[in-house]
């Protein structure tokens, strides 16, 4: 039998991911740290199952290019220009400042200048693949901890270019670094007009005429091929190849085509990235790690309270919460996979010790594992840090910016002032209703002040900000925030403050109604399920159903349909009824033909309904509609009738439109 290189150590690696993703997934850990742990079993330092490494490191390395590739296709221009604040402050703040500290501690412990920056490099990226997957499970990606988050990893995606650009750098010894710097700075704006002239004139051409063809296996080729030649290209004249992948990502964003083309990638780099990270994995010397493990850990502990400190102080830098600040800090505490290509550039430019590697990958691997768990336990950590005896007075301040106390009675609290605040903001001016809104995106609430909106900067979640408010005289507080736990928070302690308040609470999903009224809101609006009814409405009215019909309906689903959705049990469905009653009837429309019998009579004397059994619903006559005409309407040649009536009297009343029938039947 013929022996095939690398089939061997690929079924090994790829049997134990298969192991480690579903033990994974049965304790709600992310994939990513069970492809880490299969490399370290799997390699020379765990069982030793794979002797080499590097047997499988060329074909990882497609795992770097693809990822980058498909970061470059998923950064929209006009998703950065929204999150532009966020992005370049709060981002830059956290990368310059983690590159500062770890710099400075660097030094402390005999690090070279180098070195030192290369380590602030490496423990400024957090891991894109772990934060999302983790926010988008726990449905928080879309509240303001979670766009925060998104912001700065988009800036840690962005930065990493220049990162490998001036890592190689950073080792060299010659005392013309400022000409090598400008050489760089000279490829990079070559690649930057190549990168332009293809994006502007020659890939979107390339790709519409693939996609004429509609030949997918076409288009996925152009399109790999594409990521792989710039990618070369960039490597050629001496820059990275992840830049070049991120850059093919770029250009192709700009077009028509990308999200077809990062359907067709996807599976492609989600197999080749988990090799690339089981060969990191595979990297790491667990008796280096055992041997000192007390180092390992208080680098790793570390790096985790240093990453947490700078992107919180980022984030109240950006004028949001303590609260927020803590699950920023927390959600990107970990070390990114990024660090890895990092620290293999910088290894290969001689600026990491084996020993320093080791120790590199050791501290990574641990925060990564540790990621998971810091993020389920930001939201506990948050309220602790909030309710610091200490803290009171500033938190207070910073909250609602020392504005006057409320003194409006049975008025209105709106919660967030995303779409659904505004509706109902706008609702309650209509209505004459008093209202006042509070809402923690500082640069939201400085542009609705400008509109006159009485909205303040806050944390509803905390009580001095609800007591700011007037939260005691208030009649109605409506909680339209994305956030589920802040939902619950905001909740709890409005109903303590003041027990008379009507709570109305929108959330995503049904199996959030339970816990929010088990706290207090008396009204829980669940967007999943009127979704449904929605829905339900719509394909209902498609097939004629009456209007009140639907209605009834939806309003005996939504009195009872909550609770018996939740537990599977049918629900009383009246059109179950209204099926039966009509089970044979149907709407068809027949054209009146030039001769027949109903040519020129009215409805009365065609007896269509009395005699027949046939109920006129609407006539179209040429681009004219006559909707439930009257007994005086008059049918003439070519009017299209629409009846109402059962299949048996169809069948034997249509000669009344044809010219043949001459006589009643």
């Amino acid at each position: 039998m013929p022996h095939i290189p690398l089939l061997p150590e690929l079924i090994i690696v790829f049997g134990f991911c298969i192991i480690a993703i579903f033990l994974c997934f049965r304790v709600k850990l992310p994939a990513i740290v069970g492809v880490l742990i299969t490399g370290v079993l799997v390699g020379p330092g765990g069982f030793g199952v794979v002797d080499d490494p590097h047997a499988v490191e060329s074909i990882a390395e497609l795992g770097v290019i693809l990822l980058m590739f498909t970061i470059g296709l998923e950064l929209s221009l006009g998703e950065l220009k929204a999150l532009k604040k966020p992005v370049l402050i709060g981002g830059g703040l956290q990368v310059l400042f983690t590159i500062a500290l770890i710099f400075e501690l660097g030094l402390t412990q005999g690090f070279d200048t180098g070195p030192a920056i290369l380590a602030g490099f490496l423990v400024a990226l957090s891991s894109t693949a772990i934060v999302i997957k983790l926010l988008q499970e726990r449905s928080e990606l879309a509240a303001p901890h979670g766009r925060i988050m998104l912001a700065v990893l988009i800036f840690q995606d962005i930065i990493v270019a220049p990162m490998m650009l001036l890592t190689p750098f950073l080792g060299s010894d010659s005392p013309d670094l400022g000409r090598s710097m400008m050489l760089l700075g000279a490829k990079a704006v070559g690649v930057i007009v190549v990168v332009w002239f293809l994006a502007k004139f020659v890939v979107p051409r390339l790709l519409l005429a693939v996609l004429r063809t509609r030949s997918r296996e076409l288009f996925l080729l152009s399109v790999l091929v594409l990521c792989l030649a710039i990618a070369m290209f960039t490597a050629w004249v001496g820059l990275s190849i992840s830049l070049g992948a991120f850059l093919a990502g770029l250009i192709i964003a700009q077009t028509d085509y990308a999200l077809s083309a990062l359907e067709g990638v996807h599976p492609f780099r989600d197999v080749f990235t988990s090799l690339f990270f089981v060969s990191i994995g595979m990297l790491l010397d667990v008796q280096f790690m055992v041997n000192n493990l007390p180092l390992v850990l208080g680098a790793a502990a570390a790096v985790l309270l240093c990453k947490a400190v700078v992107a919180g102080g980022a984030t109240v830098v950006l004028g949001y919460p303590l609260r927020i600040a803590v699950l920023v800090g927390m959600g990107l505490s970990q070390v990114g996979e990024f660090s890895f290509v990092l620290a293999k550039v910088g290894s290969d430019a001689g600026l990491l010790t084996p020993e320093n590697y080791q120790l590199f990958l050791a501290i990574s691997i641990l925060t990564m594992l540790a990621a998971p768990f810091c993020i389920a336990g930001s939201h506990r950590v948050s309220r602790w840090v909030s309710e610091l005896p200490g803290l009171g007075a500033w938190r207070e301040r910073s909250m609602v910016q020392e504005e006057p106390r409320s003194t409006l009675k049975d008025h209105l609290i709106i919660v967030g002032f995303g779409l659904g605040g505004r509706q109902l903001a706008q609702a309650a001016k209509s209505s004459n209703i008093a209202y006042c809104i509070v809402e923690m995106n500082p640069d939201t609430v400085r542009t609705e002040r400008t509109k006159g909106e009485p909205i303040s900067h806050g944390d509803a979640g905390l009580p001095e900000v609800l007591k700011h408010l007037g939260v005691e005289q208030a009649k109605v507080l409506a909680v339209v925030v994305a956030d589920p736990l802040s939902a619950r928070r905001v909740t709890q302690v409005a109903k303590s403050l003041n027990p008379a308040i009507r709570l109305v609470v929108r959330t995503r999903y049904v199996a959030e109604v339970d816990p929010l009224r088990h706290m207090g809101a008396d009204d829980v609006v669940a967007e999943e399920f009127e979704t449904s009814i929605e829905v339900f409405a719509r394909v209902l009215r498609a097939y004629l159903v009456p209007h009140v019909t639907i209605e009834r309906y939806a309003r005996e689903v939504r009195q009872e349909g909550y609770e018996l959705l939740r537990r599977g049990q049918p629900v009383h469905n009246p059109l179950h009824t209204l099926d039966n009653a009509f089970s044979g009837f149907e709407v068809s429309g027949l054209t009146v033909e030039e001769g027949a019998v109903l040519d020129g009579q009215t409805l009365e004397e065609s007896g269509l309904r009395k005699r027949h059994g046939l109920t006129v619903v609407a006539v179209q006559r040429g681009e004219e509609l006559f909707a439930n005409p009257d007994g005086a309407f008059r049918l003439q040649a070519g009017d299209v009738a629409y009846l109402f009536g059962s299949q048996q009297d169809f069948a034997s009343r249509v000669g009344l439109f044809e010219v043949r029938h001459k006589a009643w039947a």
